[in-house]
């Protein structure tokens, strides 16, 4: 791969989805398979339990935020924290993700700007908790005008980050991947006023990308949990494995 731009939609969005993935590994795993992804270099960030990574080649450098680990208590911690906060930028987002990113970004800023220099172009990914972390973050570089404005973020079973206001100010071109029934994406719920942030790419029940709307989406959503019941599965929590979107997307650019 010489340039992320160079690559379409599609490819892309497969490139992030397993670089979101790649976020969940520990650093020896993570070199290996960033190398076979086109990243040359590769540096871990870690404080107190939240978690990303950087992947960077000639052209371009990653952000990608490490999601939920069901064994790691500050990750639930996190998730349960669902008050909303002020941001740093403008309205509020919900208090367990911001305190994530809070804990990370000053490290994260300080590297992008070492290693970029304006040379570089910055793009955000993650699953799940990663993802809404990601979000934040991109804001946060868009905001800061000794950094790179993000050229793109993808995100993967991303949960509400943030109200109307915050979700509208952000600016930034965001590709959101929703695989049919995952209960991340539901959640915290839109009646304490929590929105999503970004254009929509649908999975649906069976595994293709399409754009539902009103009963067909319900009618789909459905179907879904039948197709799961049927093969033993609880479609809500099978559907949001970052395994699963990878999957699915190389499906969709084989078509």
């Amino acid at each position: 791969m010489s340039c992320i731009n160079d690559l379409n939609h599609l490819e892309r969005s497969l490139l992030f989805a397993k670089l979101s993935q790649l976020a969940y590994n520990n650093i020896d795993e993570a070199k290996k398979q960033a190398k076979k992804l086109g990243f040359t270099t590769v540096e871990f960030y870690d404080k107190d339990g939240a978690q990303a990574y950087r992947f960077m080649n000639k052209t371009d450098l990653v952000i990608a935020c490490r999601g939920t680990e069901p064994t790691q208590f500050g990750d639930i911690k996190a998730d349960l924290q669902a008050l909303p906060v002020l941001a740093e930028t403008v309205s509020r987002v919900h208090r367990g993700f911001k305190k994530e990113v809070d804990d990370l970004w000053p490290m994260v800023e300080q590297d992008i700007l070492r290693k970029t220099n304006f040379k570089k172009e910055l793009w955000f990914c993650g699953h799940s908790l990663g993802a809404a972390m990601a979000t934040i973050m991109s804001s946060r570089a868009k905001y800061n005008q000794e950094l790179n404005d993000p050229i793109e973020l993808f995100t993967y079973g991303s949960p509400r980050v943030g109200w109307p206001t915050y979700c509208n100010s952000l600016g930034i071109i965001h590709h959101r991947w929703k695989n049919n029934n995952d209960v991340v994406t539901n959640v915290p719920p839109a009646i304490v006023g929590y929105r999503h942030h970004g254009n929509e790419n649908y999975i649906n029940a069976y595994g293709k990308l399409r754009s539902p709307t009103g009963w067909q989406r319900v009618k789909d959503k459905l179907r879904g949990i039948w197709m799961g019941l049927k093969q033993g599965k609880i479609d809500s929590f099978s559907d949001h494995s970052i395994d699963e979107y990878i999957k699915h997307i190389e499906t969709a650019l084989g078509e």
